[in-house]
């Protein structure tokens, strides 16, 4: 079970030194958590070669957001919010779009010291699951990794997405469902 995410004193005090103007505390922001939303992101998205650019998008969302920021939350569960919305509308886009297993970088994700076998094996794999989790709703993608591979809480995964928990839950056997069916 992840984690339930808090606002630490780091990040209280990282804000409030940004809210009077001290542009390195975003930059401290950023280094900490920045590999949580490039990871977060390849959840969402798979091993696709906008990581980097989306990444950027959503903190350049998050700066702007911390000028409303009131701490009502942690700050990982409005970087959640951000991300999970950045990653939808990427999703909504490539859709449009045409999926093509050519936009992902799968070599990414396998170990180069594994055997040739390993890796082929492992890039087979990644090609499965990327191409199961692409045939899903950006909707549903992101419920369901938030919720299987996250493993967060119903109402937490609510708030990040904007919905109500029992909706959240439809969306999480929705896609269960279509995978299942998928897989079948």
């Amino acid at each position: 079970m992840a984690d339930k995410p808090t606002l630490g004193p780091d990040d209280r005090e990282l804000i409030a030194q940004l809210a009077a103007g001290d542009p390195a505390a975003f930059e401290a922001i950023y280094r900490r958590h920045a590999g949580m939303v490039f990871g977060l992101l390849t959840r969402l998205i798979g091993p696709d070669r906008d990581r980097e650019d989306l990444m950027q998008d959503v903190f350049v969302r998050l700066h702007a957001a911390l000028a409303r920021f009131r701490g009502e939350c942690a700050l990982t569960t409005l970087l959640y919010q951000i991300t999970s919305r950045v990653a939808i509308d990427h999703l909504r886009r490539r859709t449009r779009n045409r999926f093509d297993l050519a936009d992902f970088d799968l070599d990414d994700e396998i170990d180069p010291r594994a055997s040739p076998a390993d890796q082929t094996l492992r890039r087979e794999q990644l090609a499965t699951a990327v191409e199961l989790l692409a045939s899903l709703s950006p909707e549903h993608r992101v419920v369901f990794i938030l919720r299987e591979v996250l493993e967060l809480p119903f109402d937490e995964i609510a708030r990040i997405v904007g919905a109500l928990p029992a909706t959240t839950r439809m969306r999480v056997n929705a896609a269960k469902r279509a995978l299942a069916r998928r897989q079948s």
